[in-house]
């Protein structure tokens, strides 16, 4: 367990280094990857909902410290998005082939709502138009993409923790 939490870690440090040192300025057609985000959803679908959320909140913060952006911002956001994909991943969706792939394109529009959301709670100029209009699909899309080698990459290095097996009809008597 102590390994997966160091394998964790290292990488949600290394995706966060990545995508404010080089990912943060690439546009591509118009949209930005986000590295980050889509090795969250990736942890997040493997690990759960508890180790989900403690890397999105770590991710976030590195973000935002090395963009010098407000503290706290992305953690928020990202704490929320490995939660609730650590819950999908628990419930439903972990051994289904789609799931990272869909996880990925409805994770990328929900945290564009969120951050447009929270800038707007901030105060600070948020630009619905350019955001869900301009630059929506071509984030999903490039994000989209970006699941395939992540996704693969992450599922070597965090192999699948088996579940148990629910007894049904069981009954203790006593």
């Amino acid at each position: 367990m102590l390994l997966d939490l160091t394998k964790v870690g290292l990488m949600v440090f290394v995706a966060a280094v990545l995508q404010a040192a080089v990912f943060s300025s690439v546009t591509i057609v118009g949209g930005t990857p986000d590295l980050l985000l889509v090795s969250l959803v990736a942890v997040a679908l493997l690990r759960g909902s508890i180790v989900g959320s403690a890397a999105g909140f770590f991710g976030g913060l590195l973000l935002d410290a090395a963009t010098l952006g407000t503290l706290g911002f992305t953690s928020l956001l990202l704490t929320v998005v490995g939660y609730w994909v650590g819950r999908y991943g628990e419930t439903t969706g972990r051994d289904r082939s789609h799931a990272p792939f869909l996880a990925v394109g409805v994770v990328t529009v929900l945290y564009a709502v969120g951050a447009l959301v929270l800038h707007f709670m901030l105060g600070e100029p948020a630009p619905a138009r350019v955001v869900l209009v301009e630059t929506l699909f071509q984030d999903i899309a490039l994000n989209l993409l970006l699941t395939i080698p992540v996704y693969a990459l992450t599922r070597r290095l965090l192999r699948p923790v088996e579940r148990p097996e629910r007894a049904e009809g069981v009954r203790l008597v006593g």
